[in-house]
């Protein structure tokens, strides 16, 4: 049993316990070498290193009796979420974030699938009353509090009937955003956590005068990992906003001049961005330009980014370096940097990552990987065959051309990667989103979510002028509006912004159809 921090030093306490994850390590070091240095802010509060240790620990007190059971995790981005995380781990839980953007139908799945024996959440969200009707919460909740009694965390007991059986080492749990209703549980342990934020923190050159925005959930693997674990490791400092407050409403929302504002008004360094983020940014920087001169480091990855995007942000002083990663390998695999740089590409591997590519292209990333999939076989071989079609110029940059399943085929034989093809669509000012379609039909079309006041002909204007930069077999021939925007809410994107396909032809099949004559 955790003795209380007042009573025992930090050294004696980690000599103790022998812990053996290296984030806790750092933060423990970092509230005995540096107490008083700020780890974590919002708008009306921060605590120190010291401070952070102490509300963690005790929280994780709390937990010990949940030692190797699944505790998920249900806030909105907060110091809250990152004291939850942290405790979860000091008491070596199993931590299952839980996001918000989740269904009541997935939410459901994730608390039977991880058999969650422990709710993190705070009143009135809404989850309580899903879990409620669904018997999930026990009666007699608990409550914890930081010191300042400003940070809180309701936790609430479940009683959950399932028997679940967790790979060896397994940490964190992880869910996917899919492209079903029941998305995968991706098993990490600790130490892979801790590599991919360490090798974060020397591609990134962080250093102490980092300051870092959580832009994305915390529920989000990469945001979990380059936002808390990181800037600890580093020793430097995170802030948390609600996401409304960087105004990202909903899922489908944004208010790019908020994000902005909050950038400048925190003297923000360092931040992760999802291409459609980075969009906004560059559209509203380039008809308002404003200053952002503490940012130095703009991380963008999961989905395909434009390399003209990239030059337009590159134009209005935008330090932006994309990247490539997936869950599956504990987040980001490869990253460009200061150091080395090459647009077009998603970097070099990172320092603790070896790739290599399957004789039809795919990649395949060795170490570290995930302990398994939760209700799968445990991952035997530390090698992961991404999806992902791409190649390593000779200058050891990492390039992705494609996404294994989503390549077509034309009629002629032709192999069309439709995510080029919607790269260089969607950088008209009048596209906002595209989804190229074409296997084994003569010509490819598109369904794209365009201006409402752009009229017909104008888009057809921008379809002939992208076309020229396109070999005849890539071009859209012929296209069609979308009546809404693909978001997740309507089941037409995933939580970082990648379409997906089959919803939207099965959406739109009829108009699709009615192109080729097919009716």
């Amino acid at each position: 049993m955790m003795t209380c921090l007042e009573e025992t030093s930090v050294d004696s306490l980690l000599w103790e316990q022998e812990p053996n994850n290296l984030v806790i390590l750092a933060l423990a070091h970092g509230a005995v070498l540096y107490p008083t240095r700020v780890a974590v802010q919002d708008e009306n509060s921060a605590l120190t290193y010291a401070e952070l240790f102490q509300a963690v620990h005790s929280l994780a007190n709390q937990l010990q009796p949940y030692r190797g059971q699944a505790v998920g995790i249900f806030m909105d981005n907060s110091i809250s979420w990152m004291i939850a995380d942290l405790a979860g781990a000091f008491a070596e839980t199993i931590v299952v974030p839980l996001p918000l953007f989740f269904s009541a139908e997935q939410l459901l799945h994730t608390a039977h699938d991880a058999g969650l024996k422990m709710l993190l959440t705070q009143e009135g969200m809404p989850i309580l009353a899903l879990y409620q009707s669904a018997g999930l919460l026990n009666a007699n909740p608990q409550a914890w509090h930081d010191a300042s009694g400003q940070h809180k965390v309701g936790m609430y007991a479940l009683s959950n009937p399932y028997p679940v059986a967790f790979p060896k080492n397994t940490a964190k749990v992880t869910y996917t955003s899919g492209t079903t209703g029941s998305p995968k549980g991706v098993c990490l342990s600790a130490d892979t956590m801790a590599q991919v934020a360490n090798s974060l923190a020397t591609a990134s050159w962080a250093s102490l005068r980092d300051k870092h925005l959580c832009v994305l959930p915390l529920s989000t693997l990469l945001e979990n990992i380059a936002g808390i674990y990181t800037p600890l490791l580093v020793g430097t400092s995170t802030t948390l906003l609600p996401l409304n407050k960087l105004g990202l409403t909903g899922s489908s929302t944004f208010q790019s001049q908020l994000l902005l504002a909050k950038l400048k008004q925190h003297q923000i360094t360092t931040a992760v961005l999802t291409p459609e983020l980075l969009y906004g940014l560059v559209m509203h920087l380039e008809s308002s330009p404003t200053s952002l001169p503490d940012l130095r480091f703009i991380a963008v990855g999961g989905a395909s980014v434009s390399p003209r995007l990239l030059k337009r942000a590159e134009a209005l002083g935008l330090p932006v370096f994309e990247g490539y990663g997936l869950s599956e390998c504990g987040s980001v695999v490869a990253l460009n940097t200061l150091r080395h740089r090459k647009p077009g590409s998603v970097g070099k591997p990172l320092q603790h990552v070896r790739v290599n590519f399957a004789p039809d292209g795919e990649i395949i990333v060795h170490y570290p990987a995930m302990q398994g999939y939760l209700g799968g076989a445990t991952q035997a071989a530390q090698s992961i065959y991404t999806g992902d079609i791409g190649h390593l110029d000779a200058d050891g940059f990492l390039h992705i051309t494609a996404r294994k399943k989503n390549v077509f085929i034309t009629s002629f034989g032709r192999n069309v990667a439709p995510e080029w093809v919607e790269r260089e669509l969607c950088l008209s000012p009048s596209i906002h989103q595209a989804a190229v379609f074409g296997e084994a039909k003569p010509w490819n079309t598109a369904v794209l979510v365009v201006d409402a006041q752009a009229t017909d002909s104008a888009i057809d204007a921008n379809l002939h002028e992208i076309n020229q930069t396109l070999p005849d077999y890539a071009q859209v021939q012929h296209w069609i509006r979308a009546s809404r925007p693909f978001t997740l809410a309507n089941g037409l994107t995933t939580s970082n912004g990648r379409i997906k396909r089959a919803a939207i032809q099965a959406t739109y099949e009829t108009q699709l159809n009615a192109l080729y004559g097919e009716v």
